[in-house]
């Protein structure tokens, strides 16, 4: 049954009504789907029958501007009328108007003659004097940088005086084309979708989405600054900004899971100071017992939550591809919990954390080699787990001042070891000692760094941003160790202990047991026994957790990440990860997340600026060496 004019008319009031206000509309029935996120000066249409597949309407559903209109010829006049309402939107607020149509194109078949894949084509059409030539290669060129099966795009740019899908009546031709309104088809080659039969190929799906979402956004970029009002400081403007309540209860699902188990505190002994005690009296020759909390959640259940979690039908590719690295990761972390102190768990961590170039074994090894011989953690004035928490409650209240929704805590408790951060809050055991010369070090570290990015991650829309993006560790633990190097607290002993832990991952991935990785930290190495204990201890617990070979290669990421002068102050925005950079920089141009609420201290110093130039000019771990 054809729509009434009276449907179109009030589709065409409803988008001139949101259109002024600068609201989304998001109409669906049976015959039409538009979504026009806010004032943009572009357009994007489809028509659709009754075979088009869903896998194509997946394609076009994530663009910031489209339409789906009916295929038949007795919608022509309708689906004219209601592009043309749009049209005069666009021209109202841009004087300018950029109409896409697209349609897809079966492919005849799927190898060349030579028995090699086919690469993924398309074909733009267009008026010859209606779109600018910056736009057209901007399109082109974006459309060329798609790859699928190991091979860049073909594309071909043809004048035309009509762009219409075959066998379908144009709504536009060349003599028809209005001054300030562009027009242009694209034409796309199903590389998707197997000839043989109606099955989808799903990874070459995400690829063709992420990137011809990307090709158009750069062409109406391009466009926008030639033919419009609209002057958009980069491409990624031009994304969504407002997202369906799919991604916001995804979001929420993976946070409730990632937050029903703490990895860091299943894996960590309750028994190491006994357990140290016990390995001395052995002379250093018996592998201690280490003991554990009792496990809280069954693996298997949350297993199975996590892939219930409807992922695959986000819309936006950019959120689509976070959000599976995260639920990716998180079955990686519940396989953990569920093989801890099983030989499995070693193989497990080596997954999530990855193994050791030897660029970095390298680096270590020449960290351990300047090293002095005085182990300044061990001879200077140590402050008891009381005292140090009462200088981490001075911090606390310094950036309390600043927001009070700051709501951090201290805790001193007697069932764990060391120091950490966990959900927010800092922990300390009560047999923790903290040297007096690495205070500031140690609380740029842990406040200044894990604290002040979960509580900004708060403040995000997205609440992985504070529980933790995919593989977010590595730039954490980077970021608090140049910040204990700009509080002026870092020192060579320091890089030593960071330098150990890199030497001892590698000892264990190469089969040494925890006696062996001791003596060669303690006799090929100078560390002190303790020092080579706990950090023996860091490395085999659980079965064999290789997160701490990640502080030194996070920080030697993070100096030539500095060196491209990228917004320090972005990677406080959360717990992000150096994989989601431009994530985080595409949401802050699409408006979706913000600034960080809260920077650490140390970045107010003229000594901390004044290094941070240093690094830019010089990103090497010897720049920062040679100031210790």
């Amino acid at each position: 049954m054809t729509p009434s004019g009276a449907d179109v008319n009030k589709f065409i009031e409803i988008l001139a009504c949101h259109f002024e206000a600068n609201k989304a509309t998001d109409i669906a029935t049976q015959h039409y789907r538009i979504h026009i996120d806010r004032q943009l000066p572009f357009l994007i249409f489809y028509r659709k029958c009754d075979e088009t597949s869903q896998a194509t309407l997946d394609i076009l559903s994530t663009f910031s501007s489209y339409i789906l209109i009916p295929a038949d010829d007795q919608y022509i006049a309708q689906n004219k009328k209601l592009i043309n309402a749009i049209v005069e939107l666009q021209k109202k607020y841009f004087e300018g108007s950029l109409l896409i149509e697209i349609w897809f194109k079966p492919l005849s078949h799927p190898l060349t003659k030579q028995g090699e894949p086919k690469p993924q084509k398309f074909s733009i059409k267009a008026f010859s004097q209606n779109l600018s030539h910056a736009t057209l290669e901007s399109l082109e060129a974006a459309l060329q940088q798609i790859i699928l099966r190991k091979r860049n795009a073909i594309v071909d740019v043809n004048y035309e005086d009509s762009i219409a899908p075959p066998g379908i009546k144009a709504l536009f031709d060349n003599t028809q084309s209005e001054p300030k309104v562009s027009f242009l088809g694209i034409e796309i080659e199903e590389m998707y979708q197997s000839i043989e039969s109606d099955q989808i190929f799903p990874f070459a799906i995400k690829k063709l989405k992420d990137g011809l979402n990307r090709a158009i956004k750069k062409a109406v970029y391009t466009f926008s600054h030639e033919s419009t009002l609209f002057k958009p400081e980069n491409y990624h403007v031009l994304g969504r900004r407002s997202l369906t309540k799919l991604v916001w209860q995804c979001d929420k699902a993976l946070t409730d899971i990632s937050e029903s188990f703490d990895l860091l505190l299943h894996v960590t002994p309750v028994n190491t100071s006994q357990a140290w005690k016990e390995f001395k009296r052995s002379h250093y020759q018996k592998t201690p017992i280490f003991h554990y909390r009792p496990r809280t959640v069954d693996p298997s259940l949350l297993k199975r939550k996590l892939y219930n979690i409807p992922i695959e039908d986000i819309e936006d590719p950019a959120l689509n591809s976070f959000f599976t690295s995260k639920r990716d990761e998180l079955d990686e972390q519940i396989g953990l919990l569920h093989k801890r102190e099983l030989s499995q768990f070693l193989f497990s961590s080596i997954q999530i954390f990855g193994v050791i170039d030897k660029g970095l074994l390298t680096t270590a090894k020449n960290i351990l080699c300047q090293q002095s011989t005085v182990d300044q953690i061990y001879t200077s004035e140590l402050l008891s787990a009381d005292q140090f928490a009462a200088h981490a409650e001075q911090t606390m209240d310094y950036y309390r001042k600043i927001d009070p929704q700051f709501t951090a805590t201290v805790t001193v408790r007697n069932d764990i070891t060391g120091i950490l951060v966990s959900h927010g809050n800092f922990l300390i055991g009560t047999d923790a000692q903290v040297s007096k010369s690495r205070l500031s070090a140690t609380l740029s570290h842990e406040i200044g760094t894990h604290v002040l990015t979960y509580h900004n991650g708060i403040q995000q829309p997205f609440s992985q941003l504070y529980s933790g993006m995919a593989g977010y560790e590595e730039l954490q633990e980077g970021l608090a160790v140049l910040g204990e190097y700009f509080s002026d607290g870092l020192t060579h002993d320091r890089l030593v202990i960071l330098a150990a832990r890199v030497i001892a991952v590698d000892s264990i991935i190469k089969g040494a047991s925890f006696v062996e990785t001791y003596n060669v930290l303690t006799d090929e190495y100078g560390i002190y026994p303790h020092s080579a204990f706990y950090t023996t201890m860091r490395v085999y617990r659980g079965g064999g957790y290789t997160k701490d070979m990640i502080y030194l290669r996070g920080l030697l990421h993070l100096l030539q990440l500095i060196s491209k002068d990228i917004d320090f102050n972005l990677l406080f925005t959360g717990k992000i990860s150096f994989e989601y950079l431009p994530l985080i920089e595409e949401l802050y141009w699409r408006e979706i997340i913000k600034p960080p609420v809260l920077l650490p201290q140390y970045l107010a110093t003229e000594s901390a600026q004044r290094k941070m130039s240093t690094i830019k000019k010089s990103p090497k771990l010897d720049t920062i060496m040679e100031g210790l």
